[in-house]
């Protein structure tokens, strides 16, 4: 994999995003401190959100494209691969998009996503948010966690690059469960671009082979 299209040698990010932003920033600010060897080409919101006022307040090249306004999901997925390919994109990051994007062939093996648990279990369709922490207190597990996972055409399925787990505590809520896995979001959605920038990465049917460094 050749990095760095616009001869920075940066790995170019397309980050989708339908909400906060949090996940967003976070690589965004890693990436300008020099502590992530990428950079956000461009963020892609699939609606008015939070996250959308941060990545301009930031600088960043922001497209909105509103699946309510297009539609079609066909239509709608070619919008959002137009949109990555205008910007040359490398990498494709969901961090929290919650609009269903059908991801062509000349990206498959170039998507990531962080889900808030720890899969293949509290996946699939309609497991996001506090549904997923909810689902983790109502079956009783003792422990939770995070999942970095290549993205394919089916909710949720993709092989698994990272995940990091935390303990569920006495008394924990739906709250407290999701603060306490996204301070572990924070650590391995960097730690999954760190491994594909570094070209590290190989897809061995639905298991990812991390070559060491």
């Amino acid at each position: 994999m050749t990095k760095g299209s616009d001869n920075t040698g940066l790995l170019r990010l397309g980050v989708l995003i339908s909400g906060s932003g949090r996940t967003l920033m976070n690589i965004h600010s890693l990436a300008a401190a020099g502590r992530l060897p990428a950079e956000v080409a461009v963020v892609i919101a699939s609606r008015r959100c939070k996250g959308e006022d941060l990545a301009r307040g930031a600088g960043l090249k922001v497209e909105l494209v509103p699946y309510r306004k297009i539609g079609d999901p066909q239509m709608y997925s070619e919008r959002i691969s137009a949109a990555l390919d205008d910007a040359a994109v490398e990498l494709v990051v969901l961090a929290g998009f919650l609009s269903m994007w059908h991801i062509p062939p000349r990206y498959l093996g170039r998507v990531i996503n962080i889900h808030p648990a720890l899969l293949p279990n509290f996946g699939g369709h309609g497991m996001y948010g506090h549904f997923v922490h909810e689902a983790v207190l109502a079956a009783g597990c003792k422990v939770s966690g995070c999942t970095v996972h290549f993205v394919t055409n089916q909710y949720d399925r993709g092989p698994i690059i990272v995940q990091r787990t935390v303990p569920v505590l006495e008394g924990d809520t739906p709250d407290t469960l999701a603060a306490r896995v996204f301070q572990e979001e924070l650590q391995a959605m960097p730690e999954a671009i760190r491994l594909f920038a570094a070209g590290r990465l190989t897809i061995d049917g639905n298991v990812v082979r991390v070559r060491p460094a």
